[in-house]
């Protein structure tokens, strides 16, 4: 009797994170009998920081956020999945991405990764309280100067918030080596993600995005909107909170629409110390893939990064629309950088502004901190 194949791995600590790796890893067991996957979790700050070297190691199958993928190129630690001879089906996985979701996982001429889940920052809301959505900047503010502002400002969250404004207007980041942006451009940026945070509760100073969805969803006196935080669909099914919230496009500056907001999502990455490279990449191309995603990933519970699966009527009717309410936002959003040495600046910037929102730092010496760190990145 040939032994059971068992393939490890390790995903972040969400049900969107979780549940749909049970389900997929159940599934493909179910279609390979001789193949078993089990997943571990981490928690989403883990996530964020634990380096891939780490997981690749110890385990055969890795979600993984994009960022890091500028780390890992060349290590030697993934697989680059383009060099396995499955150009047709990598090609129809870059026709069906949402935005940069696919392309995201794509350095220095490699694949390293498939996009299986895709976010960005959009807004979010409660129709008990509010009929619509803002659109521009100077709506946002009112309903903010009014108390029913949330916004998640956790440093990892207060950085994406502020590269977003930044984009949304057209202003380079990180294009040259010695500045993170032109500085009378971030000082602008800066004082508007300073006037949003003055009027918001303080306790968005310690919230992430699922922080602030569970405030809206779950309690009866919530604020009324969100104008930024990654999407999760989970809260816009029924039964999952008391308060369904109900997702729409990111707002933008004067009349600069949704654009700029900074993409986020999760990849499925194989690593190269995989004894069964062939089966672990099975699995990936089939969750990756349209049927999967459009059926059991998201009736799983998880956030598609397949255009098939935003544009699939069974999957806007149990999220009130979530995928074409928010679709303009994703396929404007912005690409991160990716050099090697970016995650280091990444977890400074976000401290060094948050400490600037606390009232801990002026402004010129937040700017300057930010300089000094993106420089030392680029080392």
């Amino acid at each position: 009797m040939t032994a059971k194949i068992v393939l490890r791995g390790m995903t972040w600590d969400h049900s969107r994170g979780v549940d749909p790796m049970l389900a997929t890893s159940a599934q493909f067991e179910r279609d390979h009998p001789n193949v078993a996957i089990t997943w571990e979790k981490r928690s989403l700050q883990a996530f964020a920081d634990r380096p891939i070297a780490e997981m690749a190691a110890a385990y055969d199958l890795m979600v993984i956020d994009h960022p890091h993928v500028g780390e890992v190129a060349g290590s030697g630690q993934l697989v680059a999945l383009d060099t396995l001879g499955r150009d047709a089906a990598l090609a129809r996985l870059a026709g069906q991405s949402v935005g940069a979701s696919h392309p995201s996982y794509n350095f220095n001429g490699h694949q390293w990764g498939l996009a299986i889940d895709a976010a960005t920052p959009v807004a979010s809301f409660r129709p008990d309280l509010i009929d619509a959505a803002p659109t521009r900047w100077n709506e946002v503010m009112t309903l903010a100067n009014a108390g029913k502002v949330a916004l998640a400002l956790i440093p990892i969250n207060t950085l994406m918030t502020f590269f977003g404004l930044a984009r949304n207007q057209g202003i380079p980041v990180a294009n040259d080596p010695e500045f993170l942006m032109d500085r009378d451009a971030a000082q602008g940026v800066l004082d508007l993600l300073m006037g949003l945070s003055a009027e918001v509760d303080p306790r968005c100073l310690t919230l992430d995005p699922i922080g602030v969805l569970e405030w809206m969803g779950r309690t009866a006196d919530a604020p009324a909107y969100c104008p930024f935080g990654y999407g999760y669909t989970n809260y816009s099914r029924s039964g999952y909170c008391r308060f369904p919230i109900t997702f729409a496009d990111a707002p933008g500056l004067e009349g600069n629409g949704p654009q700029g907001t900074v993409i986020g999502g999760t990849g499925i990455a194989v690593s190269s110390q995989c004894q069964h490279i062939d089966i672990a990449a099975d699995y990936a191309f089939w969750i990756a893939g349209d049927a999967c995603q459009t059926g059991l990933f998201f009736e799983s519970g998880g956030q598609p990064s397949n255009a098939a699966a935003w544009e699939d009527d069974n999957a806007n009717a149990a999220t009130r629309n979530f995928f074409r309410n928010t679709r303009a936002t994703l396929e404007t959003s912005w690409l991160r950088p990716r050099y090697d040495g970016y995650m280091s600046f990444q977890e400074l910037g976000g401290d060094i502004l948050h400490a600037c929102l606390r009232g801990d730092a002026t402004p010129a010496q937040t700017l300057d901190r930010l300089d000094a760190a993106y420089r030392e990145s680029r080392k």
